[in-house]
């Protein structure tokens, strides 16, 4: 047989609704995701169709080629099943952990409820918030519904980060997203095996580390199990049990990985056609060298904001999927309505780096909104000071003047009040040393305007309004791009419910549309497109 002929597995007899072969009726059936369909053909010269109902045949008169068989499509279907029955989910899809709380509890709430795994945005917020935030999930949820909540590696504050991990393991928080990781450190070793144990001769895992990553040595450090040193100091600490590190020595630290490209927010703005196959061969080295019996389910994020860019990530191996950009503008958000209608206005190319207030004496930096705000450029010029100058006493009357008036809006004396207050309350040693090292309290005064920049955001401060700090990724020009003149395109009308159904839906159909291409159907362009448009 020829490579362009097409193989037949025999004879096929349409039924009442004729096959359909013109570009509209084709475009009509790849839309029809949960009907099975059949790939005939009625002779050599025709062009292959696509039928709906009928059945195998003999040949003869009316009988068509019958050249293959689709079954169902359900959204419910993309991805990896595991990840449904592990985490309780209906969709194999998260709602990320914004920071700050722009992913509030009722965002949370509403992606449980629509069957997704929402993370509540517990990083920049204080213990006591976080504890609140906790309360309000559990009751609302408790194990009914899947939730988690976000753990962020915090260098400068270690204290912090073990208090929120000790939280979670007390209120009995079973998911926590772990993100900005480099190394592992004590307190996600410890959430991640605070009561593993034995059951009928299997391993149970009462928690679930969900770790954002974006370089293969960060993922081998949670694919490996955790440094005998971490878990030998866990248990002499009384923080786990000795039968936990046990067991601990013969696991992964996370058993879900999400592989974080180009995204809002902390980036190495890598793409995912090039990451995730890297993380892929890290992943599956480790399984073999480990000897692993329990699935390592690895995720895709970043730029996923069109249906068309989730179908692209489940095509790359994606077991499940994480949004975050698309899902900042949406009505449960709790970034400001003016903050929200800013993302819905931005374009493709509405996005920079600007230095991230969390790390910025390393010189790390976010990925954020460009277009309407002044943010970006102003807090590069923090930098630039910073680097420039050992302190705050050496800039001259001139820079002083016009870093206080077209930088910060503020004298700086007045910030380093607020800011000796705030460190005094928070952590007297991070104060202690800004005392003693001028280039340290410089830094202190900058992440005094990179921290409130967030916030000013979120609480929709009109006088600050050309200092929002909003993060965010390519994928919001996208989203914005496809959602252009359907309901969606209101910022009052998105709610992640429906973002999340219609990407998964449009993705379920422009999988469906790729399937029939590879058994020759010529499917038209506009049939890999999918409306947005209410859905239940």
């Amino acid at each position: 047989m020829h490579a362009t002929e097409l193989a037949t597995i025999g004879w096929w007899r349409p039924g009442e609704e004729p096959p359909a072969t013109d570009r509209q009726s084709l475009s009509a059936a790849v839309a029809r995701v949960r009907d099975p369909l059949h790939v005939v053909r009625a002779d050599a010269r025709a062009p292959v169709g696509v039928a709906f109902g009928g059945g195998p045949a003999e040949a003869g008169a009316g009988a068509q080629a019958w050249l293959g068989t689709l079954p169902p499509l359900f959204p419910e279907w993309l991805g990896d099943r595991s990840f449904a029955e592990v985490h309780g989910t209906r969709f194999a899809y998260v709602v990320g952990a914004m920071a700050n709380g722009i992913a509030t509890t009722r965002m949370v709430r509403a992606a449980a409820n629509a069957g997704f795994l929402g993370m509540f945005g517990a990083a920049g917020l204080s213990h006591a918030r976080v504890v609140e935030a906790v309360d309000e999930l559990a009751t609302a949820l408790g194990d009914r519904l899947p939730w988690g909540s976000n753990l962020i590696h915090s260098p400068h504050e270690p204290a912090l980060e073990r208090a929120v991990a000790d939280l979670y393991v007390a209120r009995g928080v079973r998911r926590v997203s772990a993100s900005a990781y480099t190394a592992l450190t004590p307190a996600i070793v410890r959430y991640a095996f605070a009561g593993v144990r034995v059951e009928a001769g299997r391993i149970v895992r009462s928690r679930h580390v969900f770790c954002k990553i974006s370089h293969p040595d960060v993922a081998r450090r949670f694919l490996t199990p955790p440094p005998a040193a971490i878990l030998d100091g866990l248990v002499r600490e009384g923080a786990l049990t000795a039968e936990e590190a046990a067991l601990a020595r013969r696991l992964p630290v996370a058993e879900d990985v999400i592989v974080e490209s180009d995204s809002g927010g902390h980036t190495d703005n890598r793409p995912l056609g090039a990451l995730f196959p890297s993380i892929v061969a890290v992943r599956d080295a480790i399984q073999r060298e480990h000897g692993y019996e329990r699935p390592i389910r690895l995720g895709a994020a970043g730029g996923l904001g069109t249906p068309e860019a989730v179908a692209a990530a489940f095509a790359l191996g994606a077991s499940f999927v994480l949004t975050g950009s698309v899902n900042q503008a949406c009505v449960e958000s709790g970034l400001s309505e003016v903050g929200r209608r800013q993302l819905a206005q931005a374009g493709l190319g509405d996005v920079t780096m600007a230095p991230a207030a969390d790390m910025f004496e390393q010189g790390v930096k976010v990925q954020v909104l460009k277009r309407g705000t002044m943010f970006a450029p102003r807090a590069h010029r923090l930098y630039e000071i910073y680097r420039s100058h050992d302190s705050l006493d050496d800039l001259s009357a001139e820079e002083r003047t016009q870093l206080e008036q077209r930088v910060l809006g503020r004298p700086l004396d007045e910030i380093w009040d607020e800011t000796r207050a705030f460190w005094a309350r928070r952590d007297a040693d991070e104060l202690a040393r800004a005392e003693r090292d001028p280039h340290h309290r410089m830094a202190l005064c900058f992440r005094w305007y990179l921290g409130l920049s967030s916030r000013w955001a979120i609480a929709g401060d009109s006088g600050r309004a050309m200092d929002y700090q909003i993060w965010c990724g390519p994928a919001m020009g996208a989203f914005n791009a496809w959602t252009r003149g359907t309901f969606l395109e209101d910022p009052a009308r998105r709610e992640v419910a429906q973002v999340g159904l219609n990407l998964l839906e449009g993705a379920a159909v422009a999988t469906r549309a790729h399937q029939l291409r590879t058994f020759g159907v010529a499917v038209p362009d506009e049939a890999f497109r999918f409306v947005p448009r209410p859905l239940a």
